[in-house]
């Protein structure tokens, strides 16, 4: 009798052992595998708010740390976009003429044309000027075209990917149960070279979107990044020195 229950736990031993053994294997893979897939997502809202932030910096002349301004800009500001047809040759350029007086001389013939008669679209108005006006013929600005258009916003950013319904999801952290991304910004920073250079930096932390996978793989995780001095977690630019902004898994 007691041998038999001698052999049955044995048994269980050695299926708890084998069981522990393949986990031991397991559990890492699995960690990396849905590590990776999620940050598949974290990646593509991080590019996305970068993408937000160049352009609101554009527009503003700094970068924003309000998520909700930002969500707000992208809603409600067009898009100033310049089309262009022509280009000044080397000796328009050679003789003094810069883009900005080539657009100034075009302006002036199109706002003299427009006092003088109606044109039914602007393709007739360049027209008329290239043709007749002294100040455009004497520049040879003929064929020179600059005209400001204004798109919206988060179609021309994102190429369809977002609307205004949805945009404001990418400010949440993916797998994160709603938690948004850390912003700091720094729009006083100088170089050693006397330039100020505004900075970015937005980040999601490991705990964010893997809180709810194995523990200790987690904690096995952040402790390497720490060691390597690497920021645990996913992030764009950086808040101490100019990086164009880029992603530390780039």
């Amino acid at each position: 009798m007691s041998k038999t229950i001698i052999r049955i736990l044995l048994g269980v031993a050695a299926c708890a052992l084998a069981y522990f053994c393949v986990m031991s294997v397991v559990t890492p893979i699995r960690f990396e595998e849905t590590r990776s897939a999620r940050e598949t997502q974290v990646v593509k809202n991080l590019i996305a708010i970068r993408t937000a932030e160049t352009e609101f910096q554009h527009v503003n002349g700094r970068y924003t740390a309000d998520l909700d301004s930002l969500v707000l800009f992208l809603r409600n500001t067009p898009k100033k976009e310049v089309l262009k047809e022509g280009a000044l040759t080397d000796k328009q350029l050679e003789a003094g003429l810069t883009e900005h007086k080539a657009v100034k001389i075009l302006d002036q013939a199109k706002a003299k044309a427009s006092r003088k008669q109606e044109f039914s679209s602007n393709d007739e108005l360049y027209a008329y000027v290239w043709a007749n006006d002294k100040d455009v013929k004497n520049n040879g600005l003929q064929g020179f075209r600059r005209d400001t258009i204004y798109k919206n916003m988060i179609e021309t950013l994102y190429k369809g990917e977002y609307n205004a319904d949805n945009i404001a999801g990418i400010i949440i952290v993916p797998f994160s149960n709603g938690q948004r991304f850390e912003v700091e910004v720094n729009n006083t920073y100088t170089t050693s070279q006397g330039i100020q250079v505004p900075l970015l930096e937005v980040r999601a932390h490991y705990n964010v979107y893997l809180s709810d996978l194995n523990e200790q793989e987690l904690v096995n995780l952040i402790d390497k990044e720490t060691k390597l001095e690497h920021y645990p977690g996913l992030k764009i630019g950086d808040i101490y020195a100019p990086n164009n902004n880029a992603g530390n898994w780039e």
